[in-house]
């Protein structure tokens, strides 16, 4: 398991403009994400990693978004720790993101194509979602 910092960008907006949306990202750093999309809904997405974004929406809301921690499991972990803690499915495809609780924990999920994991929680829950778990961080 491996904890770090998670900021980017949130943007609402139109489903349309997000699918087309330009991300920019200002390099990775020993706490960063290459960006990663997230949508939390058709027209919500939250670009972990990202440093701005460029889309056709006036009416878009786009702020940077600080609040969420990354805490990153290999796929042996994720079976052991994460997934017996969880009170619903995880989609069969890969990547795969779902949203829910864990542990108890409001979170978001996201599982690559090789099956390792990154749970993301708000840094507010970050110590209540860690001494849930079984192992140390």
């Amino acid at each position: 398991m491996h904890v770090l910092r998670a900021p980017g960008v949130r943007v609402v907006a139109t489903p349309e403009a997000i699918d087309a949306a330009a991300w920019q990202d200002a390099g990775p750093g020993a706490d960063e994400f290459e960006p990663l999309i997230l949508r939390f809904a058709p027209d919500e997405a939250f670009a972990v990693g990202a440093t701005g974004v460029h889309l056709d929406d006036p009416e878009a809301i786009i702020e940077p978004e600080l609040g969420y921690t990354a805490i990153m499991f290999p796929v042996d972990e994720f079976i052991d720790v994460v997934l017996p803690r969880m009170e619903w499915a995880v989609a069969p495809t890969r990547p795969a993101f779902c949203q829910g609780s864990i542990a108890g924990v409001p979170a978001k999920l996201y599982i690559d194509t090789t099956g390792a994991a990154t749970v993301f929680v708000m840094a507010a829950y970050l110590d209540d979602f860690l001494s849930r778990l079984p192992v140390a961080p």
